[in-house]
Formats: C-alpha cells, structure tokens, sequence
C-alpha cells in the first residue's frame, strides 16, 4: 500500500504531466520522477519502433556523457528487454543476469542486478517500456506500483503531447496552405484580364520578391536550349536578355526536374556564377519551375532573404512554388495572346503582300507594258535620230524596271507559291538567288511527291525561311557556293541552307540578319530552327512539324 506522501506525489506528477504538451518535456519529467519515488539510480525509456519489434529509440537518466561514450551503440531491445517488448507485462528482477533472456551487458556498461520494468501503453497499443535499475535492497510492490502508475500518467500525457503535435502540424500545413492560397489569388488579382507579356512578368517578379522578403528575383524564360532573363525585381545591376544555358546549369536542372530547389551557399552549390545574370553577389538562392500543363516556361528565381537569415526556409520553398504555379498560367496565357497576335500580324502581312503582288501584276506592270509597247513604237516612226535613241533608251529602261517589277512581285508572293507548290517555289527562289549574287547553286528538292501540297500555312513558313536565309547568304555571307534541300521526315518538313561564306557574328544570330523574323515562325509553327558552323560551311536548319 502506497504511503499518503507518495500518493500525494504521484497525484501531483499527474498534473504536471498530462499538462506537458512537449513529448521531450514529458519523458524528462518521467524519467526524473520514477527516479525520484522509487530509489532507483539509473532510468530509461524505451521506445517502440513502428513494426512493434525493436526499440526505435532510448533516452536514459543516470548514466553520464563518458559512460555513454564507452558503452556505445545504444540498446535495441534484445536480452531481458527484448522479453518486455514480447510480453508487455511488469518485470521486476532481484538479479537481471538470471534471467534466462539476458546475455550480459556490452563493455563499458556499469553494473546492475535489479530490475523493473513496465510497459507504457497507449490507447490498448505498447507504445514503449520504462525501465528502472539498481536500487539498493531491490525493488518492491510498492516501486512496481509506482512505476505502473508513471506509465499510466505518462501513457496520457504522450497521447496528448502527439495528439497536440499533429494538431500544430495541421495547423501549420493549413496557414501554409492558406498562405499559398493567398499568393495564387493575390497574382490572380494582380494581373487579372492582363496580356501584355512584359506587364506580368513585371508584377510577378515583384510579388513574388515581397512573398518571400527575397533581394532580388529574377524570371527566365526557356528561349530554344537557353534560359533568358526575361524581368527582374529587386537588383539595379541585372541585365534583362542575360543568357545561361538549360545543360549544365543548376536553373537548367530545376526546369527538368520541374522541382524547387532551395541553396543556403549559392558559392558553393551554384553551377553557374550569379555574375552571369548581373547580380553582383548572392548568400543564398530558392529557385521554382514555372510549369503549365506539364510544359516548363521557365524558372522563378529568388535570392537572399532581405530580413534576418539570408537563406530561405521550407515554408519560404512551398510558397514559391505555389506562387510560381499561378504565375505560370499568367505566363502562358499572355504567350499564346502574343502568338495569337504576332500569327494575326503575320497572316495579315501575308494577305497584304499578296493584294500589292496582284495589284502591280494587274495594274502597275501592266501600265509599263503598255508603256513599253508605245516607247517602242514611237522609236520606229520618222524621227531624227536623237529622238530615235533617246526613245530607245527609254524604251530599254522601261523594260529594265518591268524586270525589276516582277522580282518585287514575286518576293511579295511568289505566283509558284499558291499555284504549283512549295517545291516549284523553291527550286524558282533558288535560281533567282543565284542569278543575282552570281552563285553556284545546288538545291535538292525532291522529297515531296510530284504535286503534293502541304497544308498552306507550312508552305509560307517554309518558303519565308528560305527567302530570308538566300537573301542573308547573298547579302552579307560574301559566298561563292550555296545549298537549298527541302527534307521531309516522320511527320514534319525540314529546310537547309548552307553556304561557304565567312561565317557570321554568335551576337548576329540571336538577334541580326532577320533571324529574329525566321525564330518567330518557327516558333508559331512549333518547330525549331538551328544556325550551325560546319566544316567551313554555316548550316541553318530549320523544322516544322505538320500532320500526314
């Protein structure tokens, strides 16, 4: 029978413990008080690993830092506390080494006999064992009365310090998800019936920089096999149209990956220089995919945080990458408003150019026609012979601007185009090419079939390509030779045209030479275009993808 002060105090330590709402604070507070009531020098808590078998951990009260050091690996659950972990019952031992479970202890260990051992059970399921040793004369009923209603309190108190855990986790989870909640709505709001590309890439890095209290963030956009820092918030020195590559590129990795990826020494773990986007030095970075329907646009890049620690916390991570989600539906919709509207240009130039063709085939060259015809007429009647060569050169030049005319009418739109095909148009393109630059021309264009015809916006693109890279090869290429093939591949159609010239400028074909013309119909196309120095020769490649 429990002494009235024992009972006293085993009430109090109830209170105390159910009232722990820290699980470390709560077997602390065990450990100290099952020393306390029953005289035993040393404790420990053992606890249950999920399958139930083994001990996951094991805290102790009464062996010092050196005797641990010495002892080594901590206990498992073999020997007699395996037996406990067997059959969650009460063990008491006069001599813990008589038991037949028992195998002696690892060298370094300090010596003990008696034993006492209770389980701490938690809602029917052990949960762990509390195990106390070496009290002078031995353990009694009293100390193993003690100890069942220790486990007993503590059973409580553990259940409430996991349950108000989870709880804090929830409500983390919940103000994190709140929060990112809030970032997608507040980018919502922000851009709302926006399209202008350059305005939301301004607003989205400049709420995505007080998101998370970042120095400096930056978007890059995927341009062919290159991120470009398309906008930026927070650094004067970053250079907007600053290039790094997607291989070998830690920007490059998080795009393919289309995870985040957070960096506390940005020295150290960045493969490419800050430098390179103009910022002139960065502790840490947090970097986000922007990701739309399973395609990578590009990355959100943030660096530094601005208050406290630089580097940037899990809760920082998951925000960015919720806000760089409804930053990437912004993204993308402006794109395809600007494609939309840089197709609708196109289509109207094209409808244009082919009005002004029609109109000085059908009114214009036909009027210098009749011209010609009168000059030519007027030359043969009586006249003197200063007005006879005076009608005859006139007549010459007329005929030399009716030349002219016609080239002018078949760049606007060449009349092979619409009627006879893509292949026509071309083998006539390349003839005309070679004439006036005084090249030596090889084409080889006969992949398509005799009359086949490919849908009419791919053979504008496909021809508009090879004019503008023929023009650049006669214009500024000072070539003596060049090619024209037409190849057509598993559902899509490829132009190439090399020449021997000099090569060109790396700066020139990002953005010179109409390049920027050929990239945009390409792109609007969904192909890709390739400028290459091969063996001497520049190599421009460009494909299109179209249904068969």
């Amino acid at each position: 029978m429990l002494d009235a002060d024992r009972l006293q105090r085993l009430i109090a330590v109830g209170r105390d413990l159910v009232s722990q709402l820290d699980l470390e604070d709560v077997l602390d507070q065990l450990l100290a008080t099952a020393q306390e009531l029953t005289g035993a020098r040393y404790a420990a808590v053992g606890v249950l690993g999920e399958d139930r078998t083994d001990l996951a951990r094991f805290l102790t009260r009464g062996v010092d830092a050196e005797t641990q050091r010495a002892i080594g690996e901590l206990p498992r659950g073999r020997g007699v506390l395996g037996a406990l972990i067997a059959e969650p019952e009460p063990l008491r031992l006069d001599d813990v080494s008589a038991h037949p479970a028992s195998y002696g202890f690892p060298p370094g260990h300090p010596p003990m006999s008696t034993f006492l051992g209770v389980p701490v059970v938690i809602r029917g399921e052990a949960w762990g064992n509390l195990y106390l040793t070496e009290k002078a004369g031995g353990f009694d009923d009293d100390d193993q009365d003690v100890a069942v209603v220790l486990a007993t309190w503590a059973a409580v108190a553990i259940n409430n310090a996991r349950l108000y855990a989870a709880v804090e986790g929830q409500r983390d989870e919940l103000a994190q998800a709140v929060r990112g909640f809030e970032a997608t709505a507040s980018i919502a709001r922000a851009i709302g019936g926006e399209t202008d590309l350059s305005r939301v890439l301004e607003l989205i890095t400049r709420r995505g920089r007080a998101l998370v209290e970042a120095r400096t963030v930056l978007i890059l956009l995927v341009e062919h096999r290159e991120l470009v820092v398309a906008a930026a918030a927070g650094a004067a020195g970053v250079t907007v149209g600053g290039r790094v590559p997607i291989d070998h590129s830690t920007s490059g990795e998080v795009l393919e990956s289309l995870r985040a990826r957070r960096m506390a020494d940005v020295e150290q773990a960045i493969q490419i220089p800050v430098q390179r986007l103009g910022i002139a030095s960065a502790q840490a970075a947090l970097f986000a995919p922007l990701v739309y329907r399973g395609r990578a646009l590009g990355v959100l890049a943030a660096f530094d945080r601005v208050t406290g620690d630089p580097r940037f916390t899990a809760d920082d991570e998951a925000l960015l990458e919720a806000f760089a989600t409804s930053a990437a539906i912004a993204v993308a919709t402006a794109q395809n408003v600007e494609s939309d509207r840089l197709r609708r240009s196109m289509q109207a130039a094209e409808a244009e150019r082919r009005l002004w063709a029609r109109e000085l085939h059908d009114e214009t060259l036909q009027g210098l026609g009749a011209l010609g015809v009168l000059l030519g007429t007027a030359s043969r009647m009586d006249a003197s012979p200063q007005v006879r060569a005076l009608l005859e050169s006139a007549t010459e030049q007329v005929r030399g601007e009716i030349a002219n005319l016609r080239a002018i009418i078949t760049d606007l739109r060449p009349a092979a185009l619409d009627e006879l095909g893509l292949v026509p148009a071309l083998a006539s393109l390349a003839r005309r090419t070679a004439s006036r630059a005084g090249l030596e021309m090889a084409t080889n264009l006969a992949d398509l079939e005799s009359g086949e015809r490919l849908p009419g916006p791919i053979e504008t693109t496909i021809y508009r390509i090879a004019q503008e890279a023929l023009t650049n090869v006669a214009k500024h290429a000072d070539a003596t030779t060049a090619s024209l093939a037409l190849h057509v591949e598993d559902a899509a159609v490829a132009i190439e045209v090399t020449d021997d010239g000099g090569g060109f400028d790396p700066e020139e074909v990002i953005s010179g030479f109409g390049l920027v013309g050929m990239r945009e119909r390409v792109e609007l196309a969904s192909g890709s275009l390739e400028i290459t120095r091969i063996d001497g020769r520049t190599v421009l490649r460009a494909r299109v993808p179209f249904p068969r």
